[in-house]
């Protein structure tokens, strides 16, 4: 790679997206493509075929998804696995009819069987059954690894998949029901604090950033209080779902990014099926090699947002899978390693969540 190659970073606004942007400035790449799910519809494969036409990139990193928590993933299993098996049907197939020199596909840890052996390596790939309530993301995701696999095999493609563990950062979704684990934690125990503290101007800022079942900055305080109850904010506590006993382990984006680009400029595929008698499992994990409990991620979010209020956890709703800690062991041989411990990182995302608030709130007065 030079810092001439034009190089597609398709999902460029989102949270993994980004990062990787940034990452690729940082190091002088200099002519970079994005386009935004308005200016380009990667379902629509007559769009992406006359994107890729107009721009033939030399390089394409595919971190454009349809993503979301343990809820949503459980609520619109369709939505996840058509959406994501058309985006990378679109991306991967145009990719290898414009002979692009290299793909770096995104995946997600949670390709792994729900009892798969701690930690997890890449050869537990389809070694037994799936977690239940995120089937069909992971098969989408397992059919995009393979799609990879598939044409390096048959036509000698330069297609790298990497599994990240889980990820937050900054431009994560706040969304309650879509997001996943850590930024919905950080959005509900901010809002907790508030609540607690009657700082309805705190809660109404929130909401004028993000709105939430409807409601704004305009609705009332008896709105506020109903629906904040729904979703387990309470005056003098924070109801939170599962048993708090799943074990996570989670990434730093910006890690992420660092590790990506490392991978673009450094590995191929050539270097990863060395040595096997049958070509699989060519993808590599990303994580930290390290792990949390959920109940001990949301202590020390609580002691960093500020919360003091009590936290309980309803076993009614479900855990996901108990484990879920990557071997990362093939990364780290390939020479790159995490920097962000985590909590660190929660400050870091805790603060862009603040400040993102504040340069909205000052957006809006300028505007009126």
């Amino acid at each position: 790679m030079n810092e001439n190659n034009k190089i597609y970073v398709a999902g460029h606004n989102g949270l993994v997206g980004s990062a990787i942007w940034k990452n690729l400035q940082s190091r002088g790449y200099i002519n970079l493509i994005g386009r935004s799910h308005s200016e380009l519809d990667l379902m629509d494969s007559g769009a992406v075929k006359d994107f890729f036409d107009k721009e033939k990139p030399d390089y394409v990193i595919l971190a454009a998804a349809y993503v979301g928590g343990i809820m949503a993933n459980n609520i619109y299993r369709a939505d996840f696995i058509y959406r994501n098996l058309q985006i990378q049907n679109n991306v991967i197939g145009e990719s290898f009819r414009h002979r692009v020199r290299k793909l770096l596909f995104l995946g997600s840890s949670c390709i792994y069987p729900k009892e798969a052996p701690q930690p997890i390596n890449e050869e537990d790939l389809l070694t037994s059954t799936l977690e239940y309530t995120n089937e069909p993301y992971a098969i989408a995701k397992i059919a995009g690894l393979k799609m990879c696999e598939s044409f390096n095999i048959q036509y000698g493609t330069n297609y790298i998949a990497v599994m990240p563990t889980n990820l937050y950062g900054p431009n994560d979704s706040f969304d309650l029901e879509k997001s996943h684990v850590l930024p919905a934690l950080i959005r509900k125990m901010h809002m907790a604090k508030c609540m607690k503290e009657n700082n309805w101007s705190g809660i109404q800022k929130d909401l004028r950033r993000r709105s939430l079942d409807g409601l704004d900055g305009r609705s009332t305080i008896d709105d506020f209080v109903f629906t904040l109850n729904k979703i387990g904010i309470f005056s003098n506590h924070l109801e939170l779902w599962g048993t708090g006993k799943p074990m996570r382990e989670f990434l730093w984006s910006e890690d992420l990014a660092d590790a990506c680009v490392f991978i673009l400029e450094n590995v191929n595929f050539e270097d990863l099926k060395k040595g096997k008698e049958e070509v699989r499992n060519c993808h590599i994990n990303i994580g930290t090699g390290r792990e949390i409990s959920i109940k001990d991620l949301a202590l020390l979010t609580a002691d960093i947002v500020g919360y003091t209020g009590r936290i309980k956890f309803n076993p009614l709703m479900p855990d996901g899978t108990m484990r879920k800690l990557t071997d990362v062991s093939k990364l780290k041989s390939l020479g790159w390693q995490y920097k962000v411990e985590l909590d660190e990182g929660i400050r870091r995302m805790y603060q862009w969540y603040i400040s993102d608030q504040e340069e909205n709130e000052c957006e809006n007065v300028t505007g009126e």
